[in-house]
């Protein structure tokens, strides 16, 4: 597992390292190009199911087929089109976020370079949602969102903020979950982060302190990844709004694909 720190995203990877090559896409997968990919995987959780990170790659199309993860991204430079096995296209562009369900047939096309953050669900359990929910979803910040329910009140300093969400996208084992989220101002008590979450923040900004007393400011178009179990304090004096794509495993289904293994 990654160190146990709140992990912000660069567009080029770390500095002292960038990216580094990867392995060649093998021709039988592809149906056009011979990409060339680069990148760097920023974390990967103790269940070993869950990876993120920022990648390139060069123009190619692939092969039709099942997508075979969980995967939310983040587009940061050129677009790329994702083609249903029905015909209809989706074509998504720098700034903009989506998620492929594990199991949705369509083909992968790029027609120039793609940069983007990544987070992989790679779900070993065999589930897959139905048939009428395989679709690419598309996260739009534009959207109206509904009040959050009931909180646990007890974890803020000061006045309870008022919050909205919109939920784009759950797995079938309901472990990784892709929305949209505000809040007012709000002060957390310094307490452990009980999931994996990316955060892009779409607007305002908010000041992380973890267990040491490091604090971190993040603003609008910052991306980054805290981990489980951390202890941190969240402290926002204005409106944020972010864009998430949280892990909480569950046991039971971690315990289900040993046990089918």
């Amino acid at each position: 597992m990654s160190e146990l720190k709140v992990l912000k995203f660069e567009n080029g990877g770390p500095a002292d390292t960038g990216m580094v090559e990867w392995e060649e896409i093998p021709q039988s997968s592809l149906d056009a190009g011979t990409p060339v990919q680069s990148g760097h995987n920023y974390f990967t959780d103790d269940t070993g199911t869950l990876t993120a990170g920022v990648w390139h790659c060069t123009p190619m199309t692939a092969k039709p087929g099942p997508y075979d993860v969980n995967e939310f991204m983040l587009v940061l430079d050129g677009s790329v089109t994702i083609i249903h096995e029905n015909g209809d296209e989706h074509t998504i562009r720098a700034g903009e976020s989506f998620v492929i369900p594990k199991g949705m047939p369509c083909t992968w096309k790029q027609t120039e370079d793609i940069l983007k953050f990544y987070v992989i669900h790679d779900d070993p359990s065999g589930e897959v949602l139905g048939d009428d929910a395989l679709n690419v979803r598309l996260p739009n910040p534009a959207d109206e969102l509904a009040p959050v329910g009931e909180q646990d009140t007890s974890r803020y300093i000061g006045d309870v903020p008022e919050q909205t969400v919109k939920v784009y996208f759950q797995d079938a084992t309901e472990q990784m979950t892709v929305g949209i989220w505000t809040t007012t101002e709000m002060h957390t008590k310094p307490l452990p982060f009980p999931r994996n979450e990316l955060m892009h923040i779409l607007e305002g900004e908010v000041t992380l302190t973890d267990d040491k007393g490091q604090k971190t400011t993040y603003k609008a178009g910052d991306t980054f990844l805290v981990p489980k179990g951390i202890t941190y304090q969240w402290d926002s004096t204005d409106f944020v709004k972010k864009i998430f794509c949280i892990f909480q495993p569950k046991e039971s289904v971690a315990a289900a694909a040993d046990a089918a293994e």
